[in-house]
């Protein structure tokens, strides 16, 4: 996807699997996925895929979350991501930049193989508010502390919001995480928005009252994702996610108070 003088690539790098019922819900309604068949199918299992995107422009090349990495445990494999950065024409080597969303083990399996920095090159980023939480707090999660400790000195934490280059900014947006942010790429007058999980699933652009059980603060995941998907159908803005079918684009449409997702076609 191009946005003015930015290009925008999803890279795969493997799949999750869950059941709607025990992870999508509306408050505790916990048959609610039944009304969405073509996102959850007729059983409730919710295949998804994993990954990241990376963004041209502005001399570098920033890699959005990094999937879960080489990770084959029965409901998420991961793998794939340095395949399909070099089919893109991409080596890890030449990644400038790698900006996470959040610090949820599916969002930074590749920052690190071995120990040592899977983009050797590259300045990390993350929220303060999401490394206090998940890498130094007292519930930290191990999966994420054995991935980011190896590569602790390339992190530039931030707070608030940040300017990454012109262009491209990190969006503080807690509530599926301390520190979760969205990415805004801006040029030439058109905008994409890189969600994170803001939002997991095409279907919680229309039920606006739809959570995941992984939303840190479910009550500020809500306002805030129903903020960024108002503020995408006011604007105009191309909006994707790691976990949106295909990790495809496409817009946010309101039409008699209702909202829904339209893919992208350009």
């Amino acid at each position: 996807m191009n946005i003015g003088d930015f290009e925008i690539q999803a890279i795969t790098d493997g799949s999750g699997t869950e059941q709607a019922a025990e992870i999508i819900s509306r408050f505790s309604d916990a048959e609610a996925w039944r009304g969405h068949p073509e996102e959850f199918g007729h059983d409730g299992r919710w295949t998804f895929p994993v990954g990241g995107f990376l963004i041209r422009g502005g001399g570098r090349l920033i890699l959005v979350d990094a999937g879960v990495g080489p990770l084959d445990e029965g409901g998420y494999t991961g793998g794939g991501l340095p395949q399909s950065l070099r089919a893109n024409g991409v080596e890890p080597a030449q990644v400038t930049d790698v900006l996470f969303t959040h610090l949820h083990f599916d969002h930074v399996g590749w920052a690190s193989v071995e120990g040592r920095a899977a983009f050797p090159r590259a300045t990390y980023r993350a929220h303060r508010a999401d490394w206090e939480r998940f890498v130094d707090g007292p519930d930290a999660d191990e999966r994420v502390r054995r991935v980011l400790l190896p590569v602790a000195e390339r992190f530039e934490l931030f707070e608030g919001d940040l300017d990454v280059v012109p262009g491209v900014v990190a969006r503080w947006t807690p509530g599926h995480t301390p520190g979760s942010v969205v990415v805004v790429v801006a040029s030439r007058g058109e905008r994409a928005v890189l969600l994170g999980d803001t939002v997991h699933s095409v279907v919680q652009l229309a039920e606006d009252d739809w959570t995941v059980v992984w939303d840190d603060d479910p009550v500020a995941a809500s306002l805030m994702r129903n903020t960024l998907a108002d503020e995408a159908a006011e604007r105009g803005d191309l909006v994707v996610a790691a976990h949106f079918p295909a990790q495809a684009f496409g817009r946010v449409v309101s039409s008699g108070g209702r909202r829904r997702f339209v893919r992208s076609t350009r």
